[in-house]
């Protein structure tokens, strides 16, 4: 197994995705775009990808954008459902740094004419 296949299969949510102190008291978004994500319809097992948007505006932590990517590159051999990919990664985020705002979007490429987007946002929540 390669060094970035080894990294990615053995990514664990509670040690692996690390956040940071935010050493700024005023508000800011952060905004991040994370154009590669992939992970595998559980039905036909045909792979599903998706560009995915997160915008936060932080209270005391912030996302370590490394640490990020290889979550999000995690989903990349799990069978999950669009709505469940989505899910998730907000919840995992939210839970880890609980910021003052957070939306996700996950914009799925088109498969089978069928083109899927998904918002979650904390201020319509």
């Amino acid at each position: 197994m390669k060094y970035g296949e080894k990294i990615v299969s053995e990514f664990d949510i509670e040690k692996d995705l690390e956040i940071w102190p935010n050493e700024h008291k005023k508000n800011y978004l952060i905004k991040v775009i994370l154009p590669e994500f992939c992970s595998l319809c559980p039905r036909s097992g045909y792979p599903d990808f998706a560009t995915i948007y997160l915008e936060y505006t932080p209270d005391a932590y912030v996302v370590e954008l490394k640490a990020i990517k290889l979550y999000i590159n995690s989903f990349m051999n799990r069978s999950i459902s669009h709505e469940n990919a989505a899910n998730e990664i907000y919840d995992v985020i939210y839970d880890k740094i609980k910021p003052k705002y957070l939306k996700l979007t996950a914009d799925f490429n088109p498969r089978g004419n069928v083109h899927t987007v998904i918002e979650i946002d904390s201020s319509k929540l």
